[in-house]
């Protein structure tokens, strides 16, 4: 049986691909930040998924986790790793705390990091390994590649991401490791609950408080619309195991609006964006 990290596991996005990579017959290990959590996924995904207690960001708890899924491995390889943990940090740059922006940059971006240099040896860096190479799949975003008003941060790490997985890629070849990107668009995931909840007050003297209402407005639509979490797990899945991967799989509700928005020129989409948000400046 292959076996597969995947961070984040929890809920969402990363709930969606252990359920699915489990349902094709793959073992999960799924990192879990509670124990509780843990205890939930296995009463509902069975003995093919064991919990890995870690947060990202600890070095120390995830070689810990690392060593744990070694001795469930024995000798053998881990067919894939899958970076998925991560959080959204909101809100203008020009007023953002700057503990909050590094945050989320040590979350997205320094975390997946963490992981990787932490599992390589897993996947075939440690060429004593049997087996053949594991893939890693990075869940990055259709905000890797477009960023949006207020979602600086979170569009930082991603970008980060897609960058850092680029040269990872490559870098690997030498171990035969394949760095494959997953770039979600809107999937219906507690995410966007959090999104409702979201402060603004702490922007409501600025100029962009009516425009931050809108674009949490956006954000709660778009999610509860979007697709289940399992079809994230479904391209996860086709990334750990056909034979020619693409390096990058963008999975959206909207794939329309995304080309529109990648392939128009760049001040085209500046002006629609800020004519929606009410971001252009007023004649004086």
């Amino acid at each position: 049986m292959k076996s597969v990290v995947v961070t984040g596991s929890s809920t969402g996005i990363g709930w969606g691909i252990a359920k699915v990579l489990i349902q094709k017959g793959f073992r999960v290990f799924g990192s879990v930040r509670k124990a509780a959590d843990g205890e939930r996924l296995e009463k509902e995904f069975g003995p093919n998924f064991m919990p890995v207690p870690f947060d990202v960001t600890d070095a120390g708890a995830v070689a810990r986790g690392a060593e744990q899924v070694a001795a469930a491995l024995g000798g053998e390889t881990l067919a894939g790793l899958v970076n998925n943990a991560g959080i959204a940090v909101a809100g203008p740059l020009l007023y953002m705390k700057i503990d909050e922006f590094k945050q989320q940059i040590e979350v997205n971006l320094t975390g997946q990091l963490i992981v990787t240099q932490a599992f390589a040896p897993l996947l075939g860096v440690d060429r004593s390994r049997k087996g053949e190479p594991g893939r890693i799949v990075m869940i990055s975003s259709v905000g890797g590649k477009n960023a949006n008003p207020f979602l600086g941060p979170y569009n930082a790490s991603k970008f980060g991401l897609e960058g850092m997985s680029e040269s990872l890629r490559r870098e690997l070849m030498l171990f035969g490791i394949d760095v494959i990107v997953v770039g979600p668009g809107a999937v219906a995931t507690p995410i966007w609950d959090k999104a409702e909840q979201l402060d603004v007050t702490p922007y409501a003297n600025t100029p962009y408080a009516e425009s931050l209402n809108k674009v949490r407005d956006y954000m709660i639509a778009s999610g509860r619309k979007g697709f289940p979490p399992e079809k994230l797990g479904e391209a996860v899945h086709t990334a750990l195991t056909t034979a020619k991967p693409k390096t990058r799989y963008t999975v959206t509700p909207e794939p329309l609006q995304n080309f529109l928005m990648l392939n128009l020129p760049k001040r085209t989409v500046d002006n629609i964006i800020a004519g929606q948000l009410g971001l252009k400046r007023k004649a004086p």
